[in-house]
Order: C-alpha cells, then sequence, then structure tokens
C-alpha cells in the first residue's frame, strides 16, 4: 500500500494538454505530483475528495503586477481564490528592480506602492532575495523593467540614451538575466520609456535574447499609431532575434476602427514566416493608469509643496496639456470616459469622470486633473484612473485565438492586512471573468480548452517545463473547482468581491486555499530561468 503526503480523490481531471477530461486519483509527494491514475488502494493523513469538481492545473497569470503587493502581503488572496498559483511579473517596464540612485524616482514605476514596506537601492537580485523573504503565497516569474533600467541610467529620459548610459543599462539588464530574469520588458508608452530610440531597445532586446530571454512589449500607442506601434515590436523581434511577447494587444478607442484586424494579421504573418512572436489580453474593458502620468519626470519628483506651486501655475499647466503621454492617449477616446478610479486625498471623487468633473469645477479637462493631482501631491503617484477603452466582444475574440495568452494586468491583493484598502482592476476577477466566457457561447470552447489557455499554453510560452499540466513528476500545482460556477463577482465600481467557483488550491504541493477558505501556509516559489524550479 503506497502513502503519498496528498490524495486528491475522484476528481475529473482537465490535464492542462486539451485532452478529453478524465476520471482520476493525484497522489502528491512534498511538492511533485507522483501518481494520476487509480489510488483506490493507498494512503494519505490528508485526502481531499475531489468527486464532482474538476481538477486542473494552477493558472498562470502570463501579464501580471504584483512585484511590489507581493512584498507588501504575500498572500495574494485576489490570486489564489481564483486558482493561479503563478505569476509573470515585471510587464510593461514596470517594476522594484533594479534601483539605482534616488528610490523615490522609481515609485511611479511600481504599481501598487503604498510605502510600506519602503524600498531602497537595490539590484535586481536584491530584489528577488527580498521577494523570496517575503513567502510568496503564489510563484513569480520575473522580467527585467525597462523603465527601471532607463531611470537608474538615463539622465534626461526626454532623449534616447547615449552610448556610455546604454552601456550602464546593459551592465544592469545582463546582471538581471544572470540573477535568473526570464526577459526584458518594455513600456514604450510611459514617459521614462517613450523616447527610447529603436536602437537602443534593439541592442538591449539581443542582449536579453542572446540569454534566451523573451521580450516582453507594452508598445508606444495604442490609438492613431496602434497598428505602427505593433510592427515596430515584431521589427525588434526580427532585428534582435528576440521571442517576442505584444502585451495586451488591444488598441483602445481613438484609433482605426480597422486596427485590431490589421494587428492580429501583421502578428500572424510574422509568425507564418518564423519569428516567434505571441500576445496577450486582459479581462477588462478598462484601462488603468497613474494620473501623475500626465507630469513630466522632473516635476512628479517634487516635493509636495512644489508640486502644488507648479500646478498653480497657468503656463506650467498649459505646456503640460499640450504633451505626449499615456492621458492624453487616453482622452483620445473622450474625457467622459476617463474616470477617477482612486484619489486618496478625495475619495468622493472615486467613480467621477474628468469631463464632469471639468463642468462642476467649470474648468477645462486638463485642469481638472491637474487640480486632483495637486490634491493628492503628497503622494502625486497614488490617484489612479480608469478608460473605457475595449468593447467585451473583442476581449473575448481576441482571446480565443491560438497565439494569444491572458493575464490580469493587474496587482494581487488581499482582503484584510496592509492591502485591504487597496483595488486594482481585474485583480479579483480575471481567471473567471476569462474562463466564463471562453466556455460560454458563441464558439463555444471546451473545459479542456479553456483549462489550457490558462496553464499548459502558458507554460509553452515561457519555457516552464515543470509546471502548468496535470502529470507525473510535475510541480504539484493544483486548483479544484466548479466550471459552471467559476464566474467572476466583482464590478467597476466595486472590483474587490472574489470569484466564486474555486474550492481548494495547492501551490508546490502545499495547501493554499482549503474549503474556501485561505490556509496559513504558503509555497510560491521565485522561479528563476536556468534552475531548478
Amino acid at each position: 500500500m503506497t502513502a503519498f503526503d496528498v490524495i486528491i480523490r475522484g476528481g475529473t481531471v482537465v490535464d492542462g494538454t486539451g485532452n478529453t477530461p478524465r476520471l482520476a486519483d493525484i497522489g502528491v509527494n512534498g511538492d511533485t505530483i507522483t501518481v494520476v491514475g487509480d489510488l483506490s488502494g493507498s494512503t494519505s493523513s490528508v485526502v481531499i475528495e475531489a468527486s464532482g469538481m474538476h481538477v486542473a492545473p494552477g493558472f498562470i497569470d502570463a501579464h501580471g503586477h504584483s512585484d511590489y503587493t507581493l512584498l507588501a502581503d504575500g498572500r495574494a488572496f485576489s490570486q489564489v481564490s481564483q486558482g493561479v498559483t503563478t505569476e509573470v511579473i515585471g510587464n510593461c517596464g514596470h517594476g522594484c528592480g533594479p534601483l539605482v540612485g534616488d528610490a523615490s524616482s522609481f515609485t511611479g514605476n511600481i504599481y501598487g506602492y503604498t510605502g510600506d514596506p519602503v524600498l531602497s537601492r537595490q539590484s535586481f537580485e536584491e530584489y528577488l532575495e527580498r521577494l523570496e523573504k517575503a513567502n510568496p503565497a503564489i510563484n513569480t516569474i520575473p522580467l527585467v523593467p525597462n523603465g527601471n533600467l532607463r531611470i537608474s541610467a538615463v539622465e534626461d529620459r526626454f532623449r534616447s540614451a547615449s552610448a556610455d548610459e546604454l552601456e550602464a543599462m546593459k551592465r544592469l539588464l545582463a546582471e538581471a538575466l544572470d540573477s535568473g530574469a526570464w526577459g526584458l520588458s518594455l513600456g514604450l508608452e510611459y514617459g521614462s520609456e517613450r523616447s527610447a530610440s529603436f536602437a537602443e531597445l534593439s541592442a538591449l532586446a539581443e542582449l536579453s535574447s542572446s540569454k534566451c530571454g523573451l521580450l516582453a512589449v507594452h508598445t508606444r500607442n495604442k490609438e492613431k499609431h496602434a497598428v505602427e506601434a505593433v510592427q515596430e515590436a515584431i521589427e525588434l523581434g526580427r532585428a534582435s532575434g528576440s521571442t517576442v511577447q505584444v502585451s495586451h494587444v488591444l488598441p483602445r478607442r481613438g484609433g482605426d476602427t480597422t486596427a485590431l484586424e490589421r494587428i492580429i494579421a501583421s502578428i500572424e504573418s510574422a509568425h507564418a514566416a518564423g519569428l516567434n512572436v505571441a500576445f496577450d489580453v486582459h479581462t477588462r474593458m478598462h484601462g488603468i493608469t497613474h494620473l501623475s502620468d500626465a507630469l513630466t519626470p522632473d516635476i512628479a519628483r517634487q516635493t509636495s509643496r512644489e508640486i502644488v506651486q507648479t500646478l498653480d501655475s497657468v503656463a506650467i499647466r498649459g505646456e503640460l496639456s499640450k504633451r505626449d503621454c499615456l492621458i492624453s492617449s487616453f482622452a483620445l477616446g473622450g474625457w467622459e470616459r476617463i474616470r477617477i478610479f482612486t484619489s486618496p486625498a478625495q475619495p468622493a471623487l472615486a467613480g467621477r469622470s474628468i469631463s464632469d468633473l471639468a463642468t462642476e469645477w467649470a474648468i477645462s479637462e486638463w485642469d481638472a486633473l491637474f487640480k486632483v493631482l495637486s490634491a493628492n501631491a503628497e503622494d502625486v503617484h497614488s490617484p489612479l484612473v480608469t478608460c473605457h477603452s475595449y468593447e467585451e466582444s473583442d476581449i473575448v475574440a481576441t482571446a480565443r485565438h491560438p497565439l494569444c495568452l491572458i493575464g490580469s494586468d493587474a496587482t494581487a491583493l488581499s482582503p484584510d492586512g496592509p492591502l485591504a484598502d487597496e483595488t486594482f482592476l481585474g485583480a479579483y476577477t480575471w481567471a473567471g471573468w476569462i474562463f466564463s466566457r471562453l466556455v460560454s457561447e458563441p464558439n463555444r470552447f471546451t473545459i479542456s480548452e479553456a483549462t489550457r489557455k490558462l496553464s499548459g499554453a502558458v507554460a509553452d510560452r515561457f519555457g516552464l517545463t515543470d509546471r502548468g499540466y496535470l502529470l507525473e513528476n510535475r510541480r504539484a500545482d493544483i486548483v479544484i473547482f466548479e466550471p459552471d460556477k467559476f464566474v467572476e463577482q466583482g464590478t467597476l465600481d466595486h472590483p474587490n468581491v472574489p470569484c466564486t467557483g474555486v474550492r481548494d488550491v495547492l501551490v508546490n504541493g502545499v495547501i493554499t486555499l482549503r474549503n474556501l477558505q485561505q490556509t496559513s501556509h504558503r509555497g510560491g516559489r521565485v522561479l528563476r530561468k536556468g534552475s531548478s524550479t
């Protein structure tokens, strides 16, 4: 009679391959799935009855931003409660390492930053060590954020890097890749990276590719020039030999209505020609960003008093309103679509559109947003805004594409503790939202196909050789759920509501969610490329 640390008995196994589900037991020893089959003659002190449930590989978030929130609260309940066991972090050029110089220069480049814990100067390796000490409940796959490289090395970010600055960026990138990063991420739409030249980006991408790193690209433009921006990502792949992942591929409102069709066609063409290029989508109809993106980096670094004085200047506000930035891009879709998501100094503004505020205050839309920033000058990066940018039908149709992965584009949160008051669209809903729609009409996916989209397909794309599948000798990242009840409950106004349908979760064999309740045990690991995971 064989003994196991954990037996999951009698569930419908959906193994991540896309094959037909089958009834089977699963035996886990340590962090590994050792048997998938009939374990009726085996014993364990921990038996999880899964009759009537589906048992699948833990879901993998292909594009997340939990770099900081996992340091603040490693429980990551918003992810665990959706069956997510692994997240790709460091996306869109944003992240927590490396931080070279004054750490305050980076806070606007870190989603979810609260100041507790405080970040200080650190290398990428030191960040990974700190993340490991935080003992997160989920695994992480770290990318190197290009925004951090530029903030660390480029003195004037309104221009391309000089030869010496580029060499400094390459040294930081090489150190990070040697520490186990899985590649480089670009956030070309953000202020710290808008001035990066193609030659600069290509040199960094080539270095990343030489160490087998993937290139994740938040493109330079997502409205009027969305097609050309994706083409730039494709050309970067060709020039550098990189594997390219186009981040949240959908173009926003304000551009050519045929842009999405043309973008997909260009990626398909490049893929057919032999370039290793694919893309991903998030599951919300709103874009979200820091309102402080409307400021130049030098203004954002000022003291709160200086920010208020600066924004009191009619001339400076006029200059800022003429800049190309992510906020001006959002505005192409209409100010009425841009709403305050968080404004700690003025919480009553949450949900109000910039257009409404401008009308109420009898000022221009730009002056209205500067007024919000001025009120939040003590922490100018704290206000977030959303923009209704996408249609649900486009998200679902794109997600079904065989070259498409799915990500939260969110930060991991928990309902109590240090992050209790934090919110981020999609954090509690992304996997339930997309799963329920992928297996609904029209063009119905099977449960096996939807599961593969959230597990095996992501593992294959990132080269995870021991995760993403419920197969023997793979890591025991496992979710037990009811597919017909796996549905999001959060809304735009009330986003922090967990999905229904997920009952139990194991991460590296550690029972992290049991009977809908999170346990005190955490089994997550920082997965370093090139090392045993």
